[in-house]
């Protein structure tokens, strides 16, 4: 059995009946971390009030999370399989947990920032180590398939709802309500997935911690060039674009030297990998870049409530609530390549209906079209890759992977809220031509996208 083995530490029998509870635990990690994103962008306008916020205050403040996750899940896979993937998801789900309750307690946007850094941390542990987990629960692949659906669609109705109970929150008792309700999730989570039905060893593997500091800190300086950009700040743009092109040389120079490389070449040179890495970022790109941009604009122009505003992203967040289901039947019989396929072919179709619907004032029913769309390719796409890395994986290699993928998905997350944002501005009452172009970054990134997936498809297939 390998390093990352899970032992059940119980009969065979009672094993299998504690696998659903551990499921739902894992499940529900996922939603908080999920959850944590989508309720936040319909406090955006609140946040921005209270604290006196501009548009780029308001970037870092999503994208200080995405920066952080993205970045330590380089290294938090390969800490999964190092340390027991049980263990540094418990760790992230009470880190997790603390972070909220001290965001919800943060006195100005600096500390808020600084905050959701430390939450993106949190988060980063538990995302790979929960695909390390699933993993050896479900070790037959189509047993794994439909687990990976429940995971999926558990998760998924964090952007069910997550913009409604963000906007009932807001109403109620402003932003800072978005983060308290973190607290007795995580508690729940953690009764869940305590005690000893599911262990994971020690493996042997070292861990990089330079090669992982130069990595989170090319990531979020070219992340802040991208923001001043979109500000016109553009002595800032230069020292920041400058620094991160020295932080991402020390990176590669590290890992030429490493005995320990943040990214395994293993992994990544394994057939499909790239691509799998490649469209799932491209789908966070389009998902969270909407999610920023589309409550400004929408809150601008047809000046809704935070409720009404959550409500309005309904087409778009209750398909992911329900549709990895079926999308985790449909890869257990035609494999995972083709719902991925569909899956951004819906997300191109979906952006460019946002670029209609703001070149006619933010026109809701062209809008609501393009959210349903995009809301069934996420759901479609986001299944379909996660068995498409954890089926590519080398063997022992599960939590690496994961936490592969869900570093690309959150570098994705970060460059769509930096570069819709950059497009829009601080103009966000409706230059419908500016917001209309912003949306064909998105749709031109999911077709490229689409277009590596059918390449791997058709290989597949010979």
């Amino acid at each position: 059995m390998s390093a990352t083995a899970v032992s059940l530490n119980s009969p065979t029998t009672q094993a299998s009946s504690r696998r659903p509870r551990a499921l739902l635990g894992i499940a529900l990690g996922y939603f908080m971390v999920l959850l944590d994103t989508t309720v936040l962008s319909v406090a955006e306008p609140d946040l921005a009030r209270s604290l006196g916020s501009s548009t780029a205050g308001l970037q870092w403040v999503v994208t200080g999370y995405s920066v952080a996750f993205g970045a330590v899940l380089l290294s938090a896979g390969a800490a999964a399989d190092r340390f027991g993937a049980h263990r540094v998801f418990r760790f992230g789900i009470a880190a997790f947990g603390a972070g909220s309750l001290l965001s919800a307690l943060a006195p100005n946007l600096g500390t808020l920032i600084l905050l959701r850094a430390v939450l993106g941390v949190a988060a980063a542990a538990c995302v790979p180590a929960s695909m390390a987990l699933i993993t050896r629960l479900y070790p037959v692949p189509a047993e794994r398939a439909k687990a990976i659906a429940v995971w999926s669609a558990v998760s998924g109705c964090a952007m069910a709802f997550g913009p409604l109970v963000g906007g009932v929150l807001v109403d109620l008792s402003g932003w800072r309500a978005v983060f308290w309700v973190n607290v007795p999730l995580a508690a729940v989570v953690w009764a869940l997935v305590a005690g000893k039905s599911v262990h994971c060893p020690r493996g042997e593997r070292r861990i990089d911690w330079w090669a992982q500091l130069a990595a989170c800190a090319a990531l979020a300086l070219f992340t802040d060039a991208l923001i001043a950009l979109g500000s016109g700040a553009w002595a800032h743009t230069g020292g920041s674009a400058a620094g991160a092109l020295v932080a991402g040389a020390a990176f590669v120079l590290r890992e030429r030297r490493s005995t320990a490389p943040v990214l395994q070449p293993t992994v990544v040179r394994a057939r499909g990998m790239r691509t799998v890495l490649l469209a799932g970022a491209a789908v966070n790109f389009a998902m969270l870049g909407a999610f920023f941009v589309l409550p400004l604009l929408l809150r601008q122009t047809l000046h809704l409530s935070p409720t009404l505003l959550g409500a309005a992203f309904l087409p778009m967040t209750l398909p992911p609530g329900f549709n990895p289901l079926l999308t985790g039947r449909l890869v257990a019989k035609v494999g995972p390549w083709r719902p991925a396929l569909g899956g951004l072919a819906l997300l191109v179709v979906g952006n460019l209906l946002f670029g209609a619907s703001a070149l006619d004032g933010m026109s809701y029913p062209v809008l609501a079209v393009g959210l349903v769309c995009a809301g069934f390719g996420v759901s479609f796409a986001l299944p379909a890759l996660i068995t498409a890395v954890v089926a590519t994986a080398p063997e022992g290699s599960a939590g690496a992977a994961g936490g592969l993928l869900n570093a690309a998905r959150q570098v994705g997350a970060t460059l769509g809220i930096a570069v819709l944002g950059a497009f829009v501005g601080v103009d966000t009452g409706g230059r419908g031509h500016t917001a209309a172009f912003a949306m064909l970054v998105p749709a031109g990134v999911c077709a490229l996208a689409a277009a590596l997936v059918l390449r791997v498809n058709s290989r597949s297939r010979r």
